[in-house]
C-alpha cells in the first residue's frame, strides 16, 4: 500500500486542518508519519509507545542502539518527560527554541526505553516549523523523530526525499516544502559539565557558549566511536550517495579546488565518471577543464560565501547524485566554524573518513 502524501499549500490555517487531522489520528493508532522540520523532515511515532517507536526502527531499517530525539510543542511538555529541568535548559530554550537545538536531560522513564536506546537520559527540542507544531498539539503527544530516511542516507529536506525511501512503509507524509536549515539539530548533553555537544546542528558552538558559557566537544566526534551511541548519528555511517566520496582538503582554497581538478583529470582518464560537489563561486574551474566524451557531474552546494545555503543543499545534492551514473564523487571541504562545524561532521560521515 502507498504512503499518503498530503498536501499543506503556503498560507492554509493549519489549526483543524483535515490533513493534520487525519495524520494525528494515525499516530493515536500507533502509525509513524513523516512532517517537516525547519531542518529536515521526521518520521514520527508516540514517544511513549513500544510498539509505535518500534515501527520508526523497521521502516527505516535503523539499529536499535541509535537512540531518539523526542519532538514537543512547548517547555511544558518537558516537565512531563524529564526528571528535572537545570536552568541551563530553560537559558538554553528562552534563547534558541523553537528551533534546531537539542537538549539531552535525565529521563523520569516515562519515553519508550527503545526510544531512548535504554539510556537514562532523553533527547528533546521544539522544532520551530508550524506544520510539525500543528501536528504536535494536534494529537497531543511527544514525537519520537529521526530523520525520516532510509538509515544511512543523505537526509531528507523535500516530502519527495521521504517518499524515495519510506513509500509503502510509512502511514504518509505531510508536505510542508523544502525544509530550511538543512542539516539537523545540534544535540547538547546537559547531563555532564561542562556541557557536552555530541552533534553539531543548526545551532553553532559559538552561539551556545554565548548564552551559557564554556562547552566541550564529545570526542567521539573525533575518532570512530566504539561505544553505544549517546546521540543520533554518532556510531554509524550516515548521509553516504550510492558512489564513493572522497574530501579533497589543503591548506588554502585555491589549493584545493587545484587539487580537486587534478583528481578529477586523473581519474576521468581512468574510465571513472567523476562527480564534483562545489559552491557557485568554483564551479566554473571545474567546468573550464570538461569533456565532451566523459564530462564531469557538478553539482553547486550554495554559496561559499553563505555557509548557510551550503548547509541547505548540501543532502538534497548528496542525494542527486544517486540519480546519476557517477562512479565516484569528490568534494570541496568547509571552514568548521559556525554551521561549517555541522557540514563538516555529515561529509566526513558521508565519506566514511575517506580523504585526499
Amino acid at each position: 500500500m502507498k504512503s499518503k502524501h498530503w498536501m499543506i499549500r503556503a498560507g492554509e490555517p493549519l489549526e483543524n486542518h483535515p490533513f493534520i487531522l487525519e495524520a494525528a489520528e494515525a499516530i493515536k493508532k500507533g502509525e509513524t508519519v513523516a512532517f517537516p522540520t525547519e531542518t529536515v523532515y521526521g518520521l514520527g511515532a508516540n514517544a511513549f509507545s513500544d510498539v509505535a517507536v518500534n515501527r520508526i526502527f523497521t521502516a527505516k531499517g535503523r539499529p536499535s542502539d541509535n537512540p531518539l530525539i523526542i519532538h514537543i510543542y512547548d517547555q511544558l511538555q518537558m516537565e512531563e518527560l524529564v526528571a528535572e529541568i537545570p536552568d541551563l535548559a530553560r537559558q538554553l530554550f528562552n534563547a534558541f527554541a523553537p528551533g534546531p537545538l537539542t537538549l539531552v536531560l535525565k529521563s523520569n522513564g516515562r519515553i519508550s526505553r527503545l526510544a531512548t536506546a535504554g539510556l537514562e537520559s532523553v533527547g528533546i527540542r521544539i522544532p520551530n516549523h508550524p506544520v510539525a507544531i500543528a501536528l504536535l498539539k494536534s494529537c497531543g503527544l511527544p514525537l519520537a523523530a529521526p530523520s525520516a530516511n532510509v538509515s544511512g542516507k543523505p537526509s531528507p529536506t523535500q516530502a519527495a526525499h521521504v517518499l524515495e525511501d519510506l513509500d509503502g512503509r510509512i502511514a504518509g507524509v505531510l508536505d510542508g516544502g523544502e525544509t530550511g536549515v538543512g542539516v539537523e539539530s545540534t544535540v547538547l548533553d546537559l547531563t555532564v559539565s561542562p556541557p557536552m555537544i555530541l552533534r553539531p546542528g543548526g545551532i553553532s558552538r559559538e552561539q551556545i557558549e554565548e548564552v551559557i558559557g564554556k562547552t566541550a566537544v564529545d570526542p567521539a566526534l573525533e575518532q570512530k566511536a566504539i561505544h553505544a551511541p549517546r546521540s543520533p548519528g554518532m556510531k554509524y555511517t550516515h548521509y553516504a550517495p550510492k558512489a564513493p566520496l572522497w574530501l579533497v582538503e589543503e591548506r588554502s582554497i585555491e589549493e584545493m579546488r587545484a587539487r580537486l581538478l587534478s583528481e578529477a583529470i586523473n581519474l576521468r582518464e581512468k574510465g571513472e565518471r567523476v562527480g564534483i560537489i562545489t559552491t557557485a563561486e568554483g564551479e566554473m574551474i571545474y567546468r573550464d577543464h570538461d569533456d565532451a566524451k566523459n564530462p564531469f557531474v557538478i553539482k553547486r552546494c550554495g554559496h561559499r560565501e553563505n555557509m548557510n545555503s551550503v548547509a541547505r543543499e548540501l543532502y538534497h545534492v548528496l542525494r542527486s547524485f544517486d540519480h546519476t551514473e557517477v562512479s565516484i564523487i569528490l568534494s570541496e571541504v568547509f571552514p568548521y566554524s559556525g554551521i561549517g562545524a555541522a557540514i563538516m561532521n555529515r561529509l566526513n560521515k558521508a565519506a566514511g573518513g575517506r580523504r585526499l
